[in-house]
């Protein structure tokens, strides 16, 4: 496997600026891309993957805890609080996708109509649910450069917390894309 960091020679680090990444990839990208003259597709292709990689806290985690700590794959249980939001989450979408069998096979005016009022109670409780998600997303991002500190001490177990904040945010990323898929079922 690539190091997505060393490729685009950024320290690797659970938090990165959004900008020195960018900036990082268009340096390399300069003489790489096909278009110039020397240009390797190949390391172009390979400097594109790197920065989708490292763009997302999901996939830059689970980079970093794959290429440096040594760790396998292993099973992060919920702690509570994304427990509370995922115990939120199932029966909010079982019910948005019972009321979106209803809407389809509603076919007259009177029965659209009728439906209203639960359609708009279920896009509320969808965007409060997403708003919740949102935070704890925030939270999770404030804790990244806490965990560059713990690794840079050389704490074995910091290496542990990164590959379960990495779950962590895989769970929030699932969840926040099953929201936009029912809010957007609502608003056909």
């Amino acid at each position: 496997m690539a190091d997505y960091f060393k490729l685009l020679g950024l320290p690797p680090r659970a938090a990165l600026d959004e900008a020195a990444l960018q900036q990082a990839y268009l340096e390399a990208t300069k003489t790489a891309h096909p278009d110039q003259a020397g240009g390797d597709a190949a390391l172009s292709a390979e400097l594109n993957a790197a920065l989708e990689a490292l763009r997302s806290p999901v996939t830059r985690l689970k980079h970093l805890v794959d290429t440096r700590s040594g760790l396998g794959w292993r099973a992060i249980p919920l702690e509570a609080g994304l427990m509370s939001l995922f115990e939120k989450l199932g029966p909010l979408l079982q019910q948005t996708n019972a009321f979106l069998t209803r809407k389809q096979a509603a076919t007259s005016a009177l029965a659209k109509a009728l439906l209203a009022s639960e359609e708009m109670r279920l896009r509320e409780a969808l965007e409060g649910l997403n708003e919740l998600i949102e935070q704890e997303w925030q939270r999770l991002e404030v804790l990244l450069p806490e965990c560059d500190e713990r690794l840079a001490t050389g704490d074995d177990a910091a290496w542990k917390d990164v590959q379960a904040m990495q779950a962590k945010f895989a769970y929030l990323t699932k969840w926040r894309a099953q929201i936009r898929e029912r809010l957007l079922g609502l608003m056909l």
